[in-house]
């Protein structure tokens, strides 16, 4: 299971949707973490489109659900089209605004929605012998931005998603490593010198698999964001 809903369109094809949301983060008095507005966009938005494109997906346009209010509208879209600028993406934004009721935090939803072709569907298709490694460290709230060098860059996932001999890369949130892990693999062991239960928060993280010829390359790549995983079978 994958954090995306993909609905048949015809025989080849899928439309593919993935969302996520952000609470209490932002500059109301009452969040418990203080970020500008476009930071809270452009991670927002980093996470939904990371779910998408992680499956072999092409995104082709974003939702936002703004619960802020008004004013931030322009400070929000600016995050987001951030995001989309390190993936390389101009996507078509629509949106609401609760602008009736104000609320005591600050809260936004993100949805991004697209197509994929069967053949071309990254999920499920791992070999039972290929390698694991995450990329990147699992962080949140503060710490993404305190330790925004072990943060993965999205052009390092850009990098990944284009690369021959990587199979499948699964974005790591608020569940942390071994949730996505037990998903994918079951109970078979995982061994990571990473927390394996740990928030990463924004999708600071991703699982992935990969032919074991790959990894030298897939080292120089990530460098120090690169942990491997033993999995004893």
């Amino acid at each position: 299971m994958r954090d995306v809903l993909c609905v048949p369109l015809d025989e080849k094809t899928e439309l593919v949707f993935a969302a996520d949301c952000s609470g209490g983060i932002g500059l109301k008095q009452h969040d418990v973490v203080q970020v500008p507005y476009d930071v809270v966009g452009y991670y927002g938005a980093r996470v939904a489109l990371m779910e998408l494109m992680s499956i072999g997906a092409i995104p082709k346009a974003f939702i936002m659900q703004n619960f802020v209010s008004d004013d931030v509208w322009g400070a929000l879209i600016s995050g987001i089209e951030q995001a989309m600028r390190e993936l390389q993406l101009s996507l078509p934004i629509v949106g609401s605004s609760e602008s009736n009721m104000p609320l005591m935090q600050s809260a936004v939803g993100f949805v991004v929605a697209g197509t994929v072709t069967i053949d071309r569907k990254k999920i499920g298709v791992t070999p039972y012998d290929a390698c694991w490694a995450v990329v990147g460290e699992p962080l949140v709230g503060e710490d993404v931005m305190k330790r925004k060098n072990r943060v993965l860059p999205l052009s390092l996932f850009r990098e990944l998603l284009q690369l021959d001999g990587v199979y499948e890369i699964v974005p790591i949130g608020s569940k942390g490593i071994y949730y996505e892990w037990k998903l994918v693999c079951g109970d078979r062991p995982i061994h990571c010198s990473l927390p394996l239960h740990a928030s990463a928060g924004p999708a600071t993280c991703v699982l992935i698999s990969y032919d074991r010829k790959q990894e030298s390359l897939l080292r120089s790549i990530a460098q120090t964001l690169f942990y491997p995983i033993v999995n004893k079978l």
